[in-house]
């Protein structure tokens, strides 16, 4: 990513549809999970520019949220919206005792781990910094034929299936508690969108994540509806949506 990517996402992480929505998204399906207030250690693994940080605090009662991240220029962001519990480290490799966390998550993080395997390595040791009947929430981005021009700007490694995320997580040794699709209702509009621009030669370049101009603001309330719209259904803790621009798996180490 360049400073301005990170710039981009610093200013737009709180307001912005995606990053609102998605909030609401992980929400429904954290909180049936988390519905006893108690102290709690939380790791956001791959914290960006901290947005998240402040938000997963709802699940931490007396206890702390931790931020890592690898690049240090993310960092100097968290450091400036007064996040203090920040390392810098890869999500491959946390520098962490065993045992250490009662939720660990993973947003859009594993896309990015370059390596052979290393998205692998990085769901191992989220299930070795766990505490036994600790939760791992992962999301990815789902579909590798929906790679486009925001993928090449974010370094982007590879797009998911669920079952092949889902996978990765059993074998890493969770019980998974629960598999889902989201920004379901907005796919088939990024596809068109994203395959008829690759078929014309006229692929979009760089990152989605930029403000949105003036005369498209309205934008921004009706996409993030569309979010919370799926967060609705997925409060119905048998919901799961079939298909999305994200994959997202929830697991427990046992």
């Amino acid at each position: 990513m360049k400073p301005k990517d990170y710039a981009d996402l610093h200013a737009l992480e709180e307001e912005f549809w995606w990053f609102a929505g998605m909030r609401e998204v992980t929400a429904a399906l954290l909180d049936p999970i988390f519905s006893a207030t108690r102290a709690r250690t939380i790791l956001d693994a791959g914290c960006g520019t901290g947005g998240n940080i402040s938000w997963l605090a709802r699940y931490a009662g007396n206890g702390k949220v931790i931020g890592i991240d690898v690049a240090a220029e993310a960092l100097r962001f968290c450091a400036a919206s007064q996040h203090e519990r920040l390392i810098q480290s890869s999500a491959t490799h946390l520098p962490f005792a065993d045992s250490t966390f009662d939720l660990v998550t993973s947003f859009d993080v594993l896309v990015q781990l370059p390596g052979t395997r290393s998205d692998e390595q990085a769901i191992r040791d989220m299930h070795r910094v766990l505490r036994t009947g600790g939760i791992a929430f992962v999301r990815v981005a789902a579909y590798e034929w929906m790679r486009s021009g925001h993928d090449e700007a974010l370094a982007t490694q590879h797009r998911y299936t669920l079952n092949e995320l889902t996978q990765q997580m059993r074998n890493a040794g969770f019980k998974i508690l629960r598999t889902t699709y989201a920004n379901t209702i907005l796919l088939p509009a990024a596809a068109v969108r994203r395959l008829l621009l690759k078929r014309i030669g006229l692929a979009a370049k760089g990152s989605d994540v930029t403000p949105l101009p003036p005369s498209l603001e309205w934008l921004n309330r009706f996409l993030a509806n569309a979010l919370r719209s799926e967060a609705r259904i997925l409060r119905n803790p048998r919901a799961s949506l079939p298909a999305g621009l994200s994959a997202i798996c929830i697991g427990e180490k046992r």
